[in-house]
């Protein structure tokens, strides 16, 4: 009977919001698009495991070079591979050329047929590119004629560069690196990889802190239009219902602005989920077809939001008598309870303690007690910023006129103010969080490459067949190059005596060895030998000179291959060199020095070419026309531009994902204060309309709303700041990460908080102004 009673009482709050003319319908509108648009990034959130998953296997069913030793043989299924990956500005391009060597070799995924030498098949994006007046240079580089394009099945991203070319003579190139042979594409071991726990950590706090908002948005969308609502109820006293029944009418009229929000929802997500094709974030992209949410999720979220919806309404009414002559709501309310509002970031705390000391290497965390703890932390700044706001301005005391009318309409409706800006604090706190742990442990997965840019600014390393001479002069021929360093590099050692007791040999003129060492005087045919480097450890390379007649170089050598061993003979007369750190090797080069006259021309084979080139940054897309001179010389040269440090692509990935779903969170938390101010000064018009017709200033009056809006948010950004500190200290902790406050970084979080609740603000002034009209007072 119960049961009967609340579906009959909810199923007339439903009818009420359906047939009750222009009011219900707007307050029903309203709901439903802060829902849907809440209802879309939640189901777009929670798709994203899933498109991150779905990169990942289509990475893996393309995997054709797995840099390791290749001792397949030639066969009527087997495909030559090279890895002619590019760049142009700051796209890296995908680079596949391939030589078929049977009639049943793999075709690469997505790719029709196997283009011929002199063409090749590119992406959509890359024919885009190079069509247009923006590729030219680039066209340069891909010279080839475009005969296909790639499919989705081998793509990772509708936005992703990417060619294949037909090639001719690798086979006699590979290396087991960048060129080799397959027989099928696809990587069965990719997924043996264990888990960091580290970034498993950051994983979860970011879902958790994309979320938490998401959801406090849901919450405040289901009351847009409380107090206009309340006022109609109190007609529903006046024949017969009472207070519970009234409640329970309430919650059905929120129920129907959810269901519809529910629908809504899913159309903006089908909308946000074809755009997401069309778009690319930090040089990501997706496909539509990789955001399909769980069913599971998308069940929880079809449950949820219409429960949330009800629960959220009994609770706000629980403290609002709705009587048959009016709504008491201007009484002075019960003080909010602060014990049970402490237990819940007490309790978070709880779940995250012990985990704290797990570090790196300790184990993965508990991924419930990461959630729960997060989440008990963010929901308590939800709790804690009404019992805030309403202890500060119940003791705002005097000052001008707009401050007094803020200040008293902050002590009437406290709690309105507090909802109003408890998503911007969530965000914050998990930001400043997140914010801390990203900074803390950045170093862990940021390291030092050893290459200098202040000596140059690109290294160009060259294939077997390439003449060195003639690429130098090819790229000191390239507008914006100012120097080119070449150099001959291999690896010697004495294989009959110590496979593993070997070093470096390099060829190169005078002027070029003494960016490698101190020479103490230098003509054509001088050797040297490089003691006490970096390089060599404890290895003293004189000694093993004089001990050793011969040493061997072999490109397979250091795979610990048999190969073609190409023998030298260690000459006499060695003179001695002095290390020199820093440049061009980025640590101290060692091992034998050797100009051109002294350099046998059997070494050839067994060296590399390489140009390290000092690039004039002024002259516009130089990186670029040093690549494009760098395929000319030979489609197998490697350009690499020179950083000091690189980071590990899965947390950039991370950190990428972060930024995307951050920005999608707060363009939602500023519609959703956008609506709720506009909501609450629509409810407001009448009286904004009686204190101008008394002769209240228009200026006053948009200083108080002002002031309404930034007590809350000073108050609800204060909170924030402790909470977010308070948990990115946890975190750190959890990590083993030495705890380290960026104030700079915390500032910023903040003042963007800040800046959307401004920028919403200055929105609401021009429909303010307008309502600030005498004609308000008229009615019908």
């Amino acid at each position: 009977m119960k049961l009967r009673q609340w579906a009959a009482d909810l199923a007339l709050g439903v009818r009420f919001t359906l047939t009750g003319g222009r009011e219900g319908w707007t307050r029903a509108l309203l709901t439903a698009v802060g829902v849907g648009l809440g209802v879309a990034l939640l189901l777009l959130t929670t798709a994203l495991p899933t498109a991150l998953d779905a990169r990942r296997q289509r990475e893996v069913a393309r995997t054709d070079i797995t840099y390791m030793a290749n001792d397949l043989a030639r066969g009527k299924d087997t495909l030559v591979v090279a890895n002619v990956d590019t760049d142009f500005r700051d796209s890296s391009i995908r680079g596949r050329a391939m030589e078929v060597e049977g009639p049943e070799a793999p075709l690469p995924p997505g790719v029709a047929k196997f283009p011929a030498k002199g063409e090749m098949v590119v992406s959509p994006a890359l024919r885009k590119l190079l069509e247009s007046d923006e590729g030219a240079l680039l066209r340069e580089r891909l010279p080839d004629r475009i005969v296909g394009t790639i499919g989705e099945p081998g793509l990772i991203g509708s936005q992703e560069l990417a060619y294949v070319r037909g090639a001719t003579g690798l086979a006699q190139e590979i290396d087991g690196g960048r060129i080799t042979r397959i027989d099928r594409f696809g990587d069965p071991g990719a997924s043996t990889e264990r888990s960091d726990p580290v970034l498993l950590l950051l994983i979860l706090v970011v879902f958790v802190v994309l979320l938490m908002p998401v959801t406090v948005f849901i919450a405040a969308a289901v009351r847009f239009g409380g107090e206009r609502r309340d006022r109609r109820l109190a007609a529903l006293r006046l024949v017969g219902s009472d207070s519970r029944m009234t409640r329970r009418i309430a919650a059905g009229e929120a129920l129907a602005g959810a269901v519809l929000g529910l629908l809504l929802g899913a159309v903006f997500f089908l909308i946000g989920r074809q755009l997401a094709g069309h778009a690319e974030v930090f040089d990501i992209s997706v496909f539509p077809s990789y955001l399909n949410p769980s069913p599971l999720l998308a069940l929880a979220v079809a449950v949820a939001v219409p429960a949330t919806a009800v629960l959220v309404t009994l609770f706000a009414l629980r403290g609002v008598a709705i009587e048959p002559l009016g709504v008491v709501r201007t009484a002075r309310p019960a003080r909010r309870r602060l014990w049970w509002r402490l237990l819940l970031p007490l309790g978070g705390l709880g779940l995250l303690f012990p985990m704290i000391g797990y570090g790196r290497e300790n184990g993965e965390f508990n991924q419930f007690m990461v959630t729960g703890g997060v989440v008990l932390l963010l929901v308590g700044v939800t709790a804690l910023l009404p019992w805030i706001v309403e202890t500060v301005v119940a003791r705002l005391g005097s000052g001008p006129v707009s401050w007094q009318l803020a200040v008293r309409r902050l002590q009437l409706s406290s709690g309105s103010a507090a909802r109003m800006v408890n998503g911007i604090a969530v965000a914050v706190a998990g930001a400043i969080a997140l914010q801390m742990l990203f900074a803390g442990v950045d170093s862990f997965y940021t390291k030092s490459t050893g290459r200098d840019p202040s000596l140059a600014q690109m290294e160009v390393t060259l294939p077997d067949n390439a003449a060195l001479d003639g690429a130098r002069q090819r790229f000191r021929d390239t507008p914006g190059v100012d120097t080119a360093v070449a150099l001959s590099e291999g690896y010697a050692g004495d294989k009959a005596v110590d496979p593993d007791e070997g070093t470096s040999l390099t060829v190169g003129e005078c002027a070029a060895l003494r960016e490698v060492a101190r020479l103490p005087s230098c003509r054509d045919g001088d050797v040297f030998v490089v003691r006490g480097a970096q390089y060599d450890g404890q290895l003293d390379v004189m000694e093993l000179a004089r001990r050793t007649p011969a040493m061997y170089l072999d490109p397979s050598f250091s795979e610990g291959e048999e190969g073609r061993e190409i023998a030298w003979p260690v000459p006499a007369g060695l003179k001695e060199a002095m290390p020199k750190s820093g440049l061009l090797m980025g640590i101290d080069r060692g091992g034998f020095l050797i100009t051109p006259k002294a350099a046998p021309k059997a070494l050839e084979p067994g060296l590399t070419g390489h140009l390290y080139l000092k690039l004039d940054e002024s002259v516009p897309d130089v990186r670029d026309r040093a690549r494009n001179t760098a395929m000319a010389v030979g489609p197998l040269s490697r350009p690499v531009v020179w950083a000091a440090t690189e980071r590990t692509d899965r947390f950039d990935a991370i950190r990428t994902g972060l930024f995307v779903g951050a920005a999608c969170v707060l363009g939602l938390i500023g519609a959703s204060l956008l609506v709720s101010q506009l909501e609450q000064l629509r409810e407001r018009r009448k009286l904004l309309s009686a204190l101008v017709a008394f002769g209240t200033r228009r200026r006053t009056l948009s200083l108080s709303v002002l002031w309404q809006t930034a007590v809350p948010i000073a108050l609800g950004l204060l909170l924030a700041v402790v909470v977010g500190m308070t948990l990115g200290v946890v975190l750190l902790k959890m990590t083993s990460t030495p705890v380290h406050v960026d104030w700079a970084g915390i500032g910023a979080m903040t003042g963007i908080g800040a800046g959307v609740v401004l920028l919403v603000t200055l929105l609401s002034m021009p429909p303010l102004l307008r309502l600030m009209r005498p004609e308000g007072l008229r009615t019908e």
